[in-house]
């Protein structure tokens, strides 16, 4: 069944999955569900197969139509908006879902208390826009932020608080720095992923809670992670932290070995030895470094029948070990390995 098809028949269920199912894909009903309704901004559409979603994407819109009652999905993206003026959205209480991408939206160009209306938001994607700061206050309801590409040097402490349904936070492509994330994600007792790659951060976010499972931080500054730092998040599995500035002087001892971890991305940075991991680690990406030893006791303390590494892909390209560096007895450690990238 293709993506279209599943798309469709969840719209004619009158459910919400896959209108907006990835960043540049968006779900476009106007042929399929039917003609406009009564219930619609004149310079959109609100299938009637669909009433409860205005799709205003692509239009060339440079202002925000005024928002009906009954709206929960508001699709605004690739459009030309430069504001977000007082009143728009004080019919749409109901609103669920908000899509803002590709505009040119600046953070002072947000008119005081509109978005604070929308006391039921979901999801708010405003990626590729002009903010220089997040938009607040957000509501207790919202499980998914997203601003990517933005102008964003800081992120105060208390935009996020009291969010407790909050899974997801996309932040990538931005100028915050470590100082800028200070207190950031501190309570959000339901955080599952956060994505700060391509920003100016020195130091891995502090003060993440210990739900999170998956973190990403490449293309960053980063050179070092404290002691301790991934023993705070007993449910990490994904931990990126490619193009950084990483050594193995900034990385203590252990610091990896954690049993949670199931993927590891520690390529284009600067280490000259392969760090100690844990034996559940299934994916360990390490190429484009300055690994001249291989040392299989990063991956294995002692073998035996129940004790080898479940490392299944080790890519170690573009460093200065070969396969024939390999130690006679690896295949015991690493027996579960498919794939090792020398070359």
């Amino acid at each position: 069944m293709t993506m279209l098809l599943v798309c469709m028949l969840a719209a004619l269920a009158g459910g919400a999955l896959c209108q907006y199912y990835g960043e540049y894909d968006y779900y476009q009903p106007s042929s399929l569900l039917g003609p406009s309704g009564p219930n619609c901004a004149q310079e959109c559409e609100c299938p009637i197969m669909f009433p409860s979603a205005m799709y205003c994407d692509g239009r060339k819109l440079r202002f925000i139509p005024i928002v009906p009652s009954g709206i929960k999905y508001l699709y605004l993206q690739n459009n030309q908006i430069e504001e977000i003026k007082a009143g728009v959205f004080d019919n749409a209480t109901d609103l669920r879902w908000l899509v803002l991408d590709h505009n040119q939206i600046p953070s002072n160009k947000i008119a005081k208390g509109s978005i604070d209306k929308l006391v039921k938001l979901e999801k708010l994607f405003f990626s590729y826009n002009q903010l220089t700061e997040p938009v607040g206050p957000l509501a207790k309801s919202l499980n998914e932020l997203k601003m990517i590409e933005n102008k964003m040097t800081k992120f105060p402490a208390n935009t996020l608080t009291g969010l407790e349904n909050l899974t997801n936070v996309d932040l990538h492509g931005n100028e915050l720095t470590t100082e800028g994330l200070a207190g950031t994600f501190k309570g959000l007792k339901s955080l599952i992923s956060v994505d700060v790659s391509k920003n100016k951060l020195k130091k891995l976010p502090a003060g993440l809670p210990n739900t999170l499972e998956i973190l990403y931080a490449d293309y960053n500054n980063i050179d070092s992670i404290s002691s301790g730092y991934l023993q705070k998040l007993p449910a990490l599995k994904y931990l990126r932290v490619s193009h950084n500035q990483l050594t193995n002087t900034g990385i203590p001892a252990g610091v990896f070995n954690v049993s949670s971890l199931i993927e590891l991305d520690l390529s284009f940075n600067k280490l000259q030895s392969i760090p100690e991991v844990h034996e559940n680690l299934e994916q360990l990406y390490l190429q484009v470094n300055e690994i001249n030893k291989f040392e299989l006791s990063s991956f294995c303390k002692f073998t035996g029948p129940l004790n080898y590494s479940r490392l299944k892909h080790l890519r170690l390209d573009m460093n200065q070990i070969t396969h024939q560096d390999m130690p006679f007895d690896t295949s015991n450690c690493l027996r579960q390995a498919t794939e090792i990238v020398f070359e």
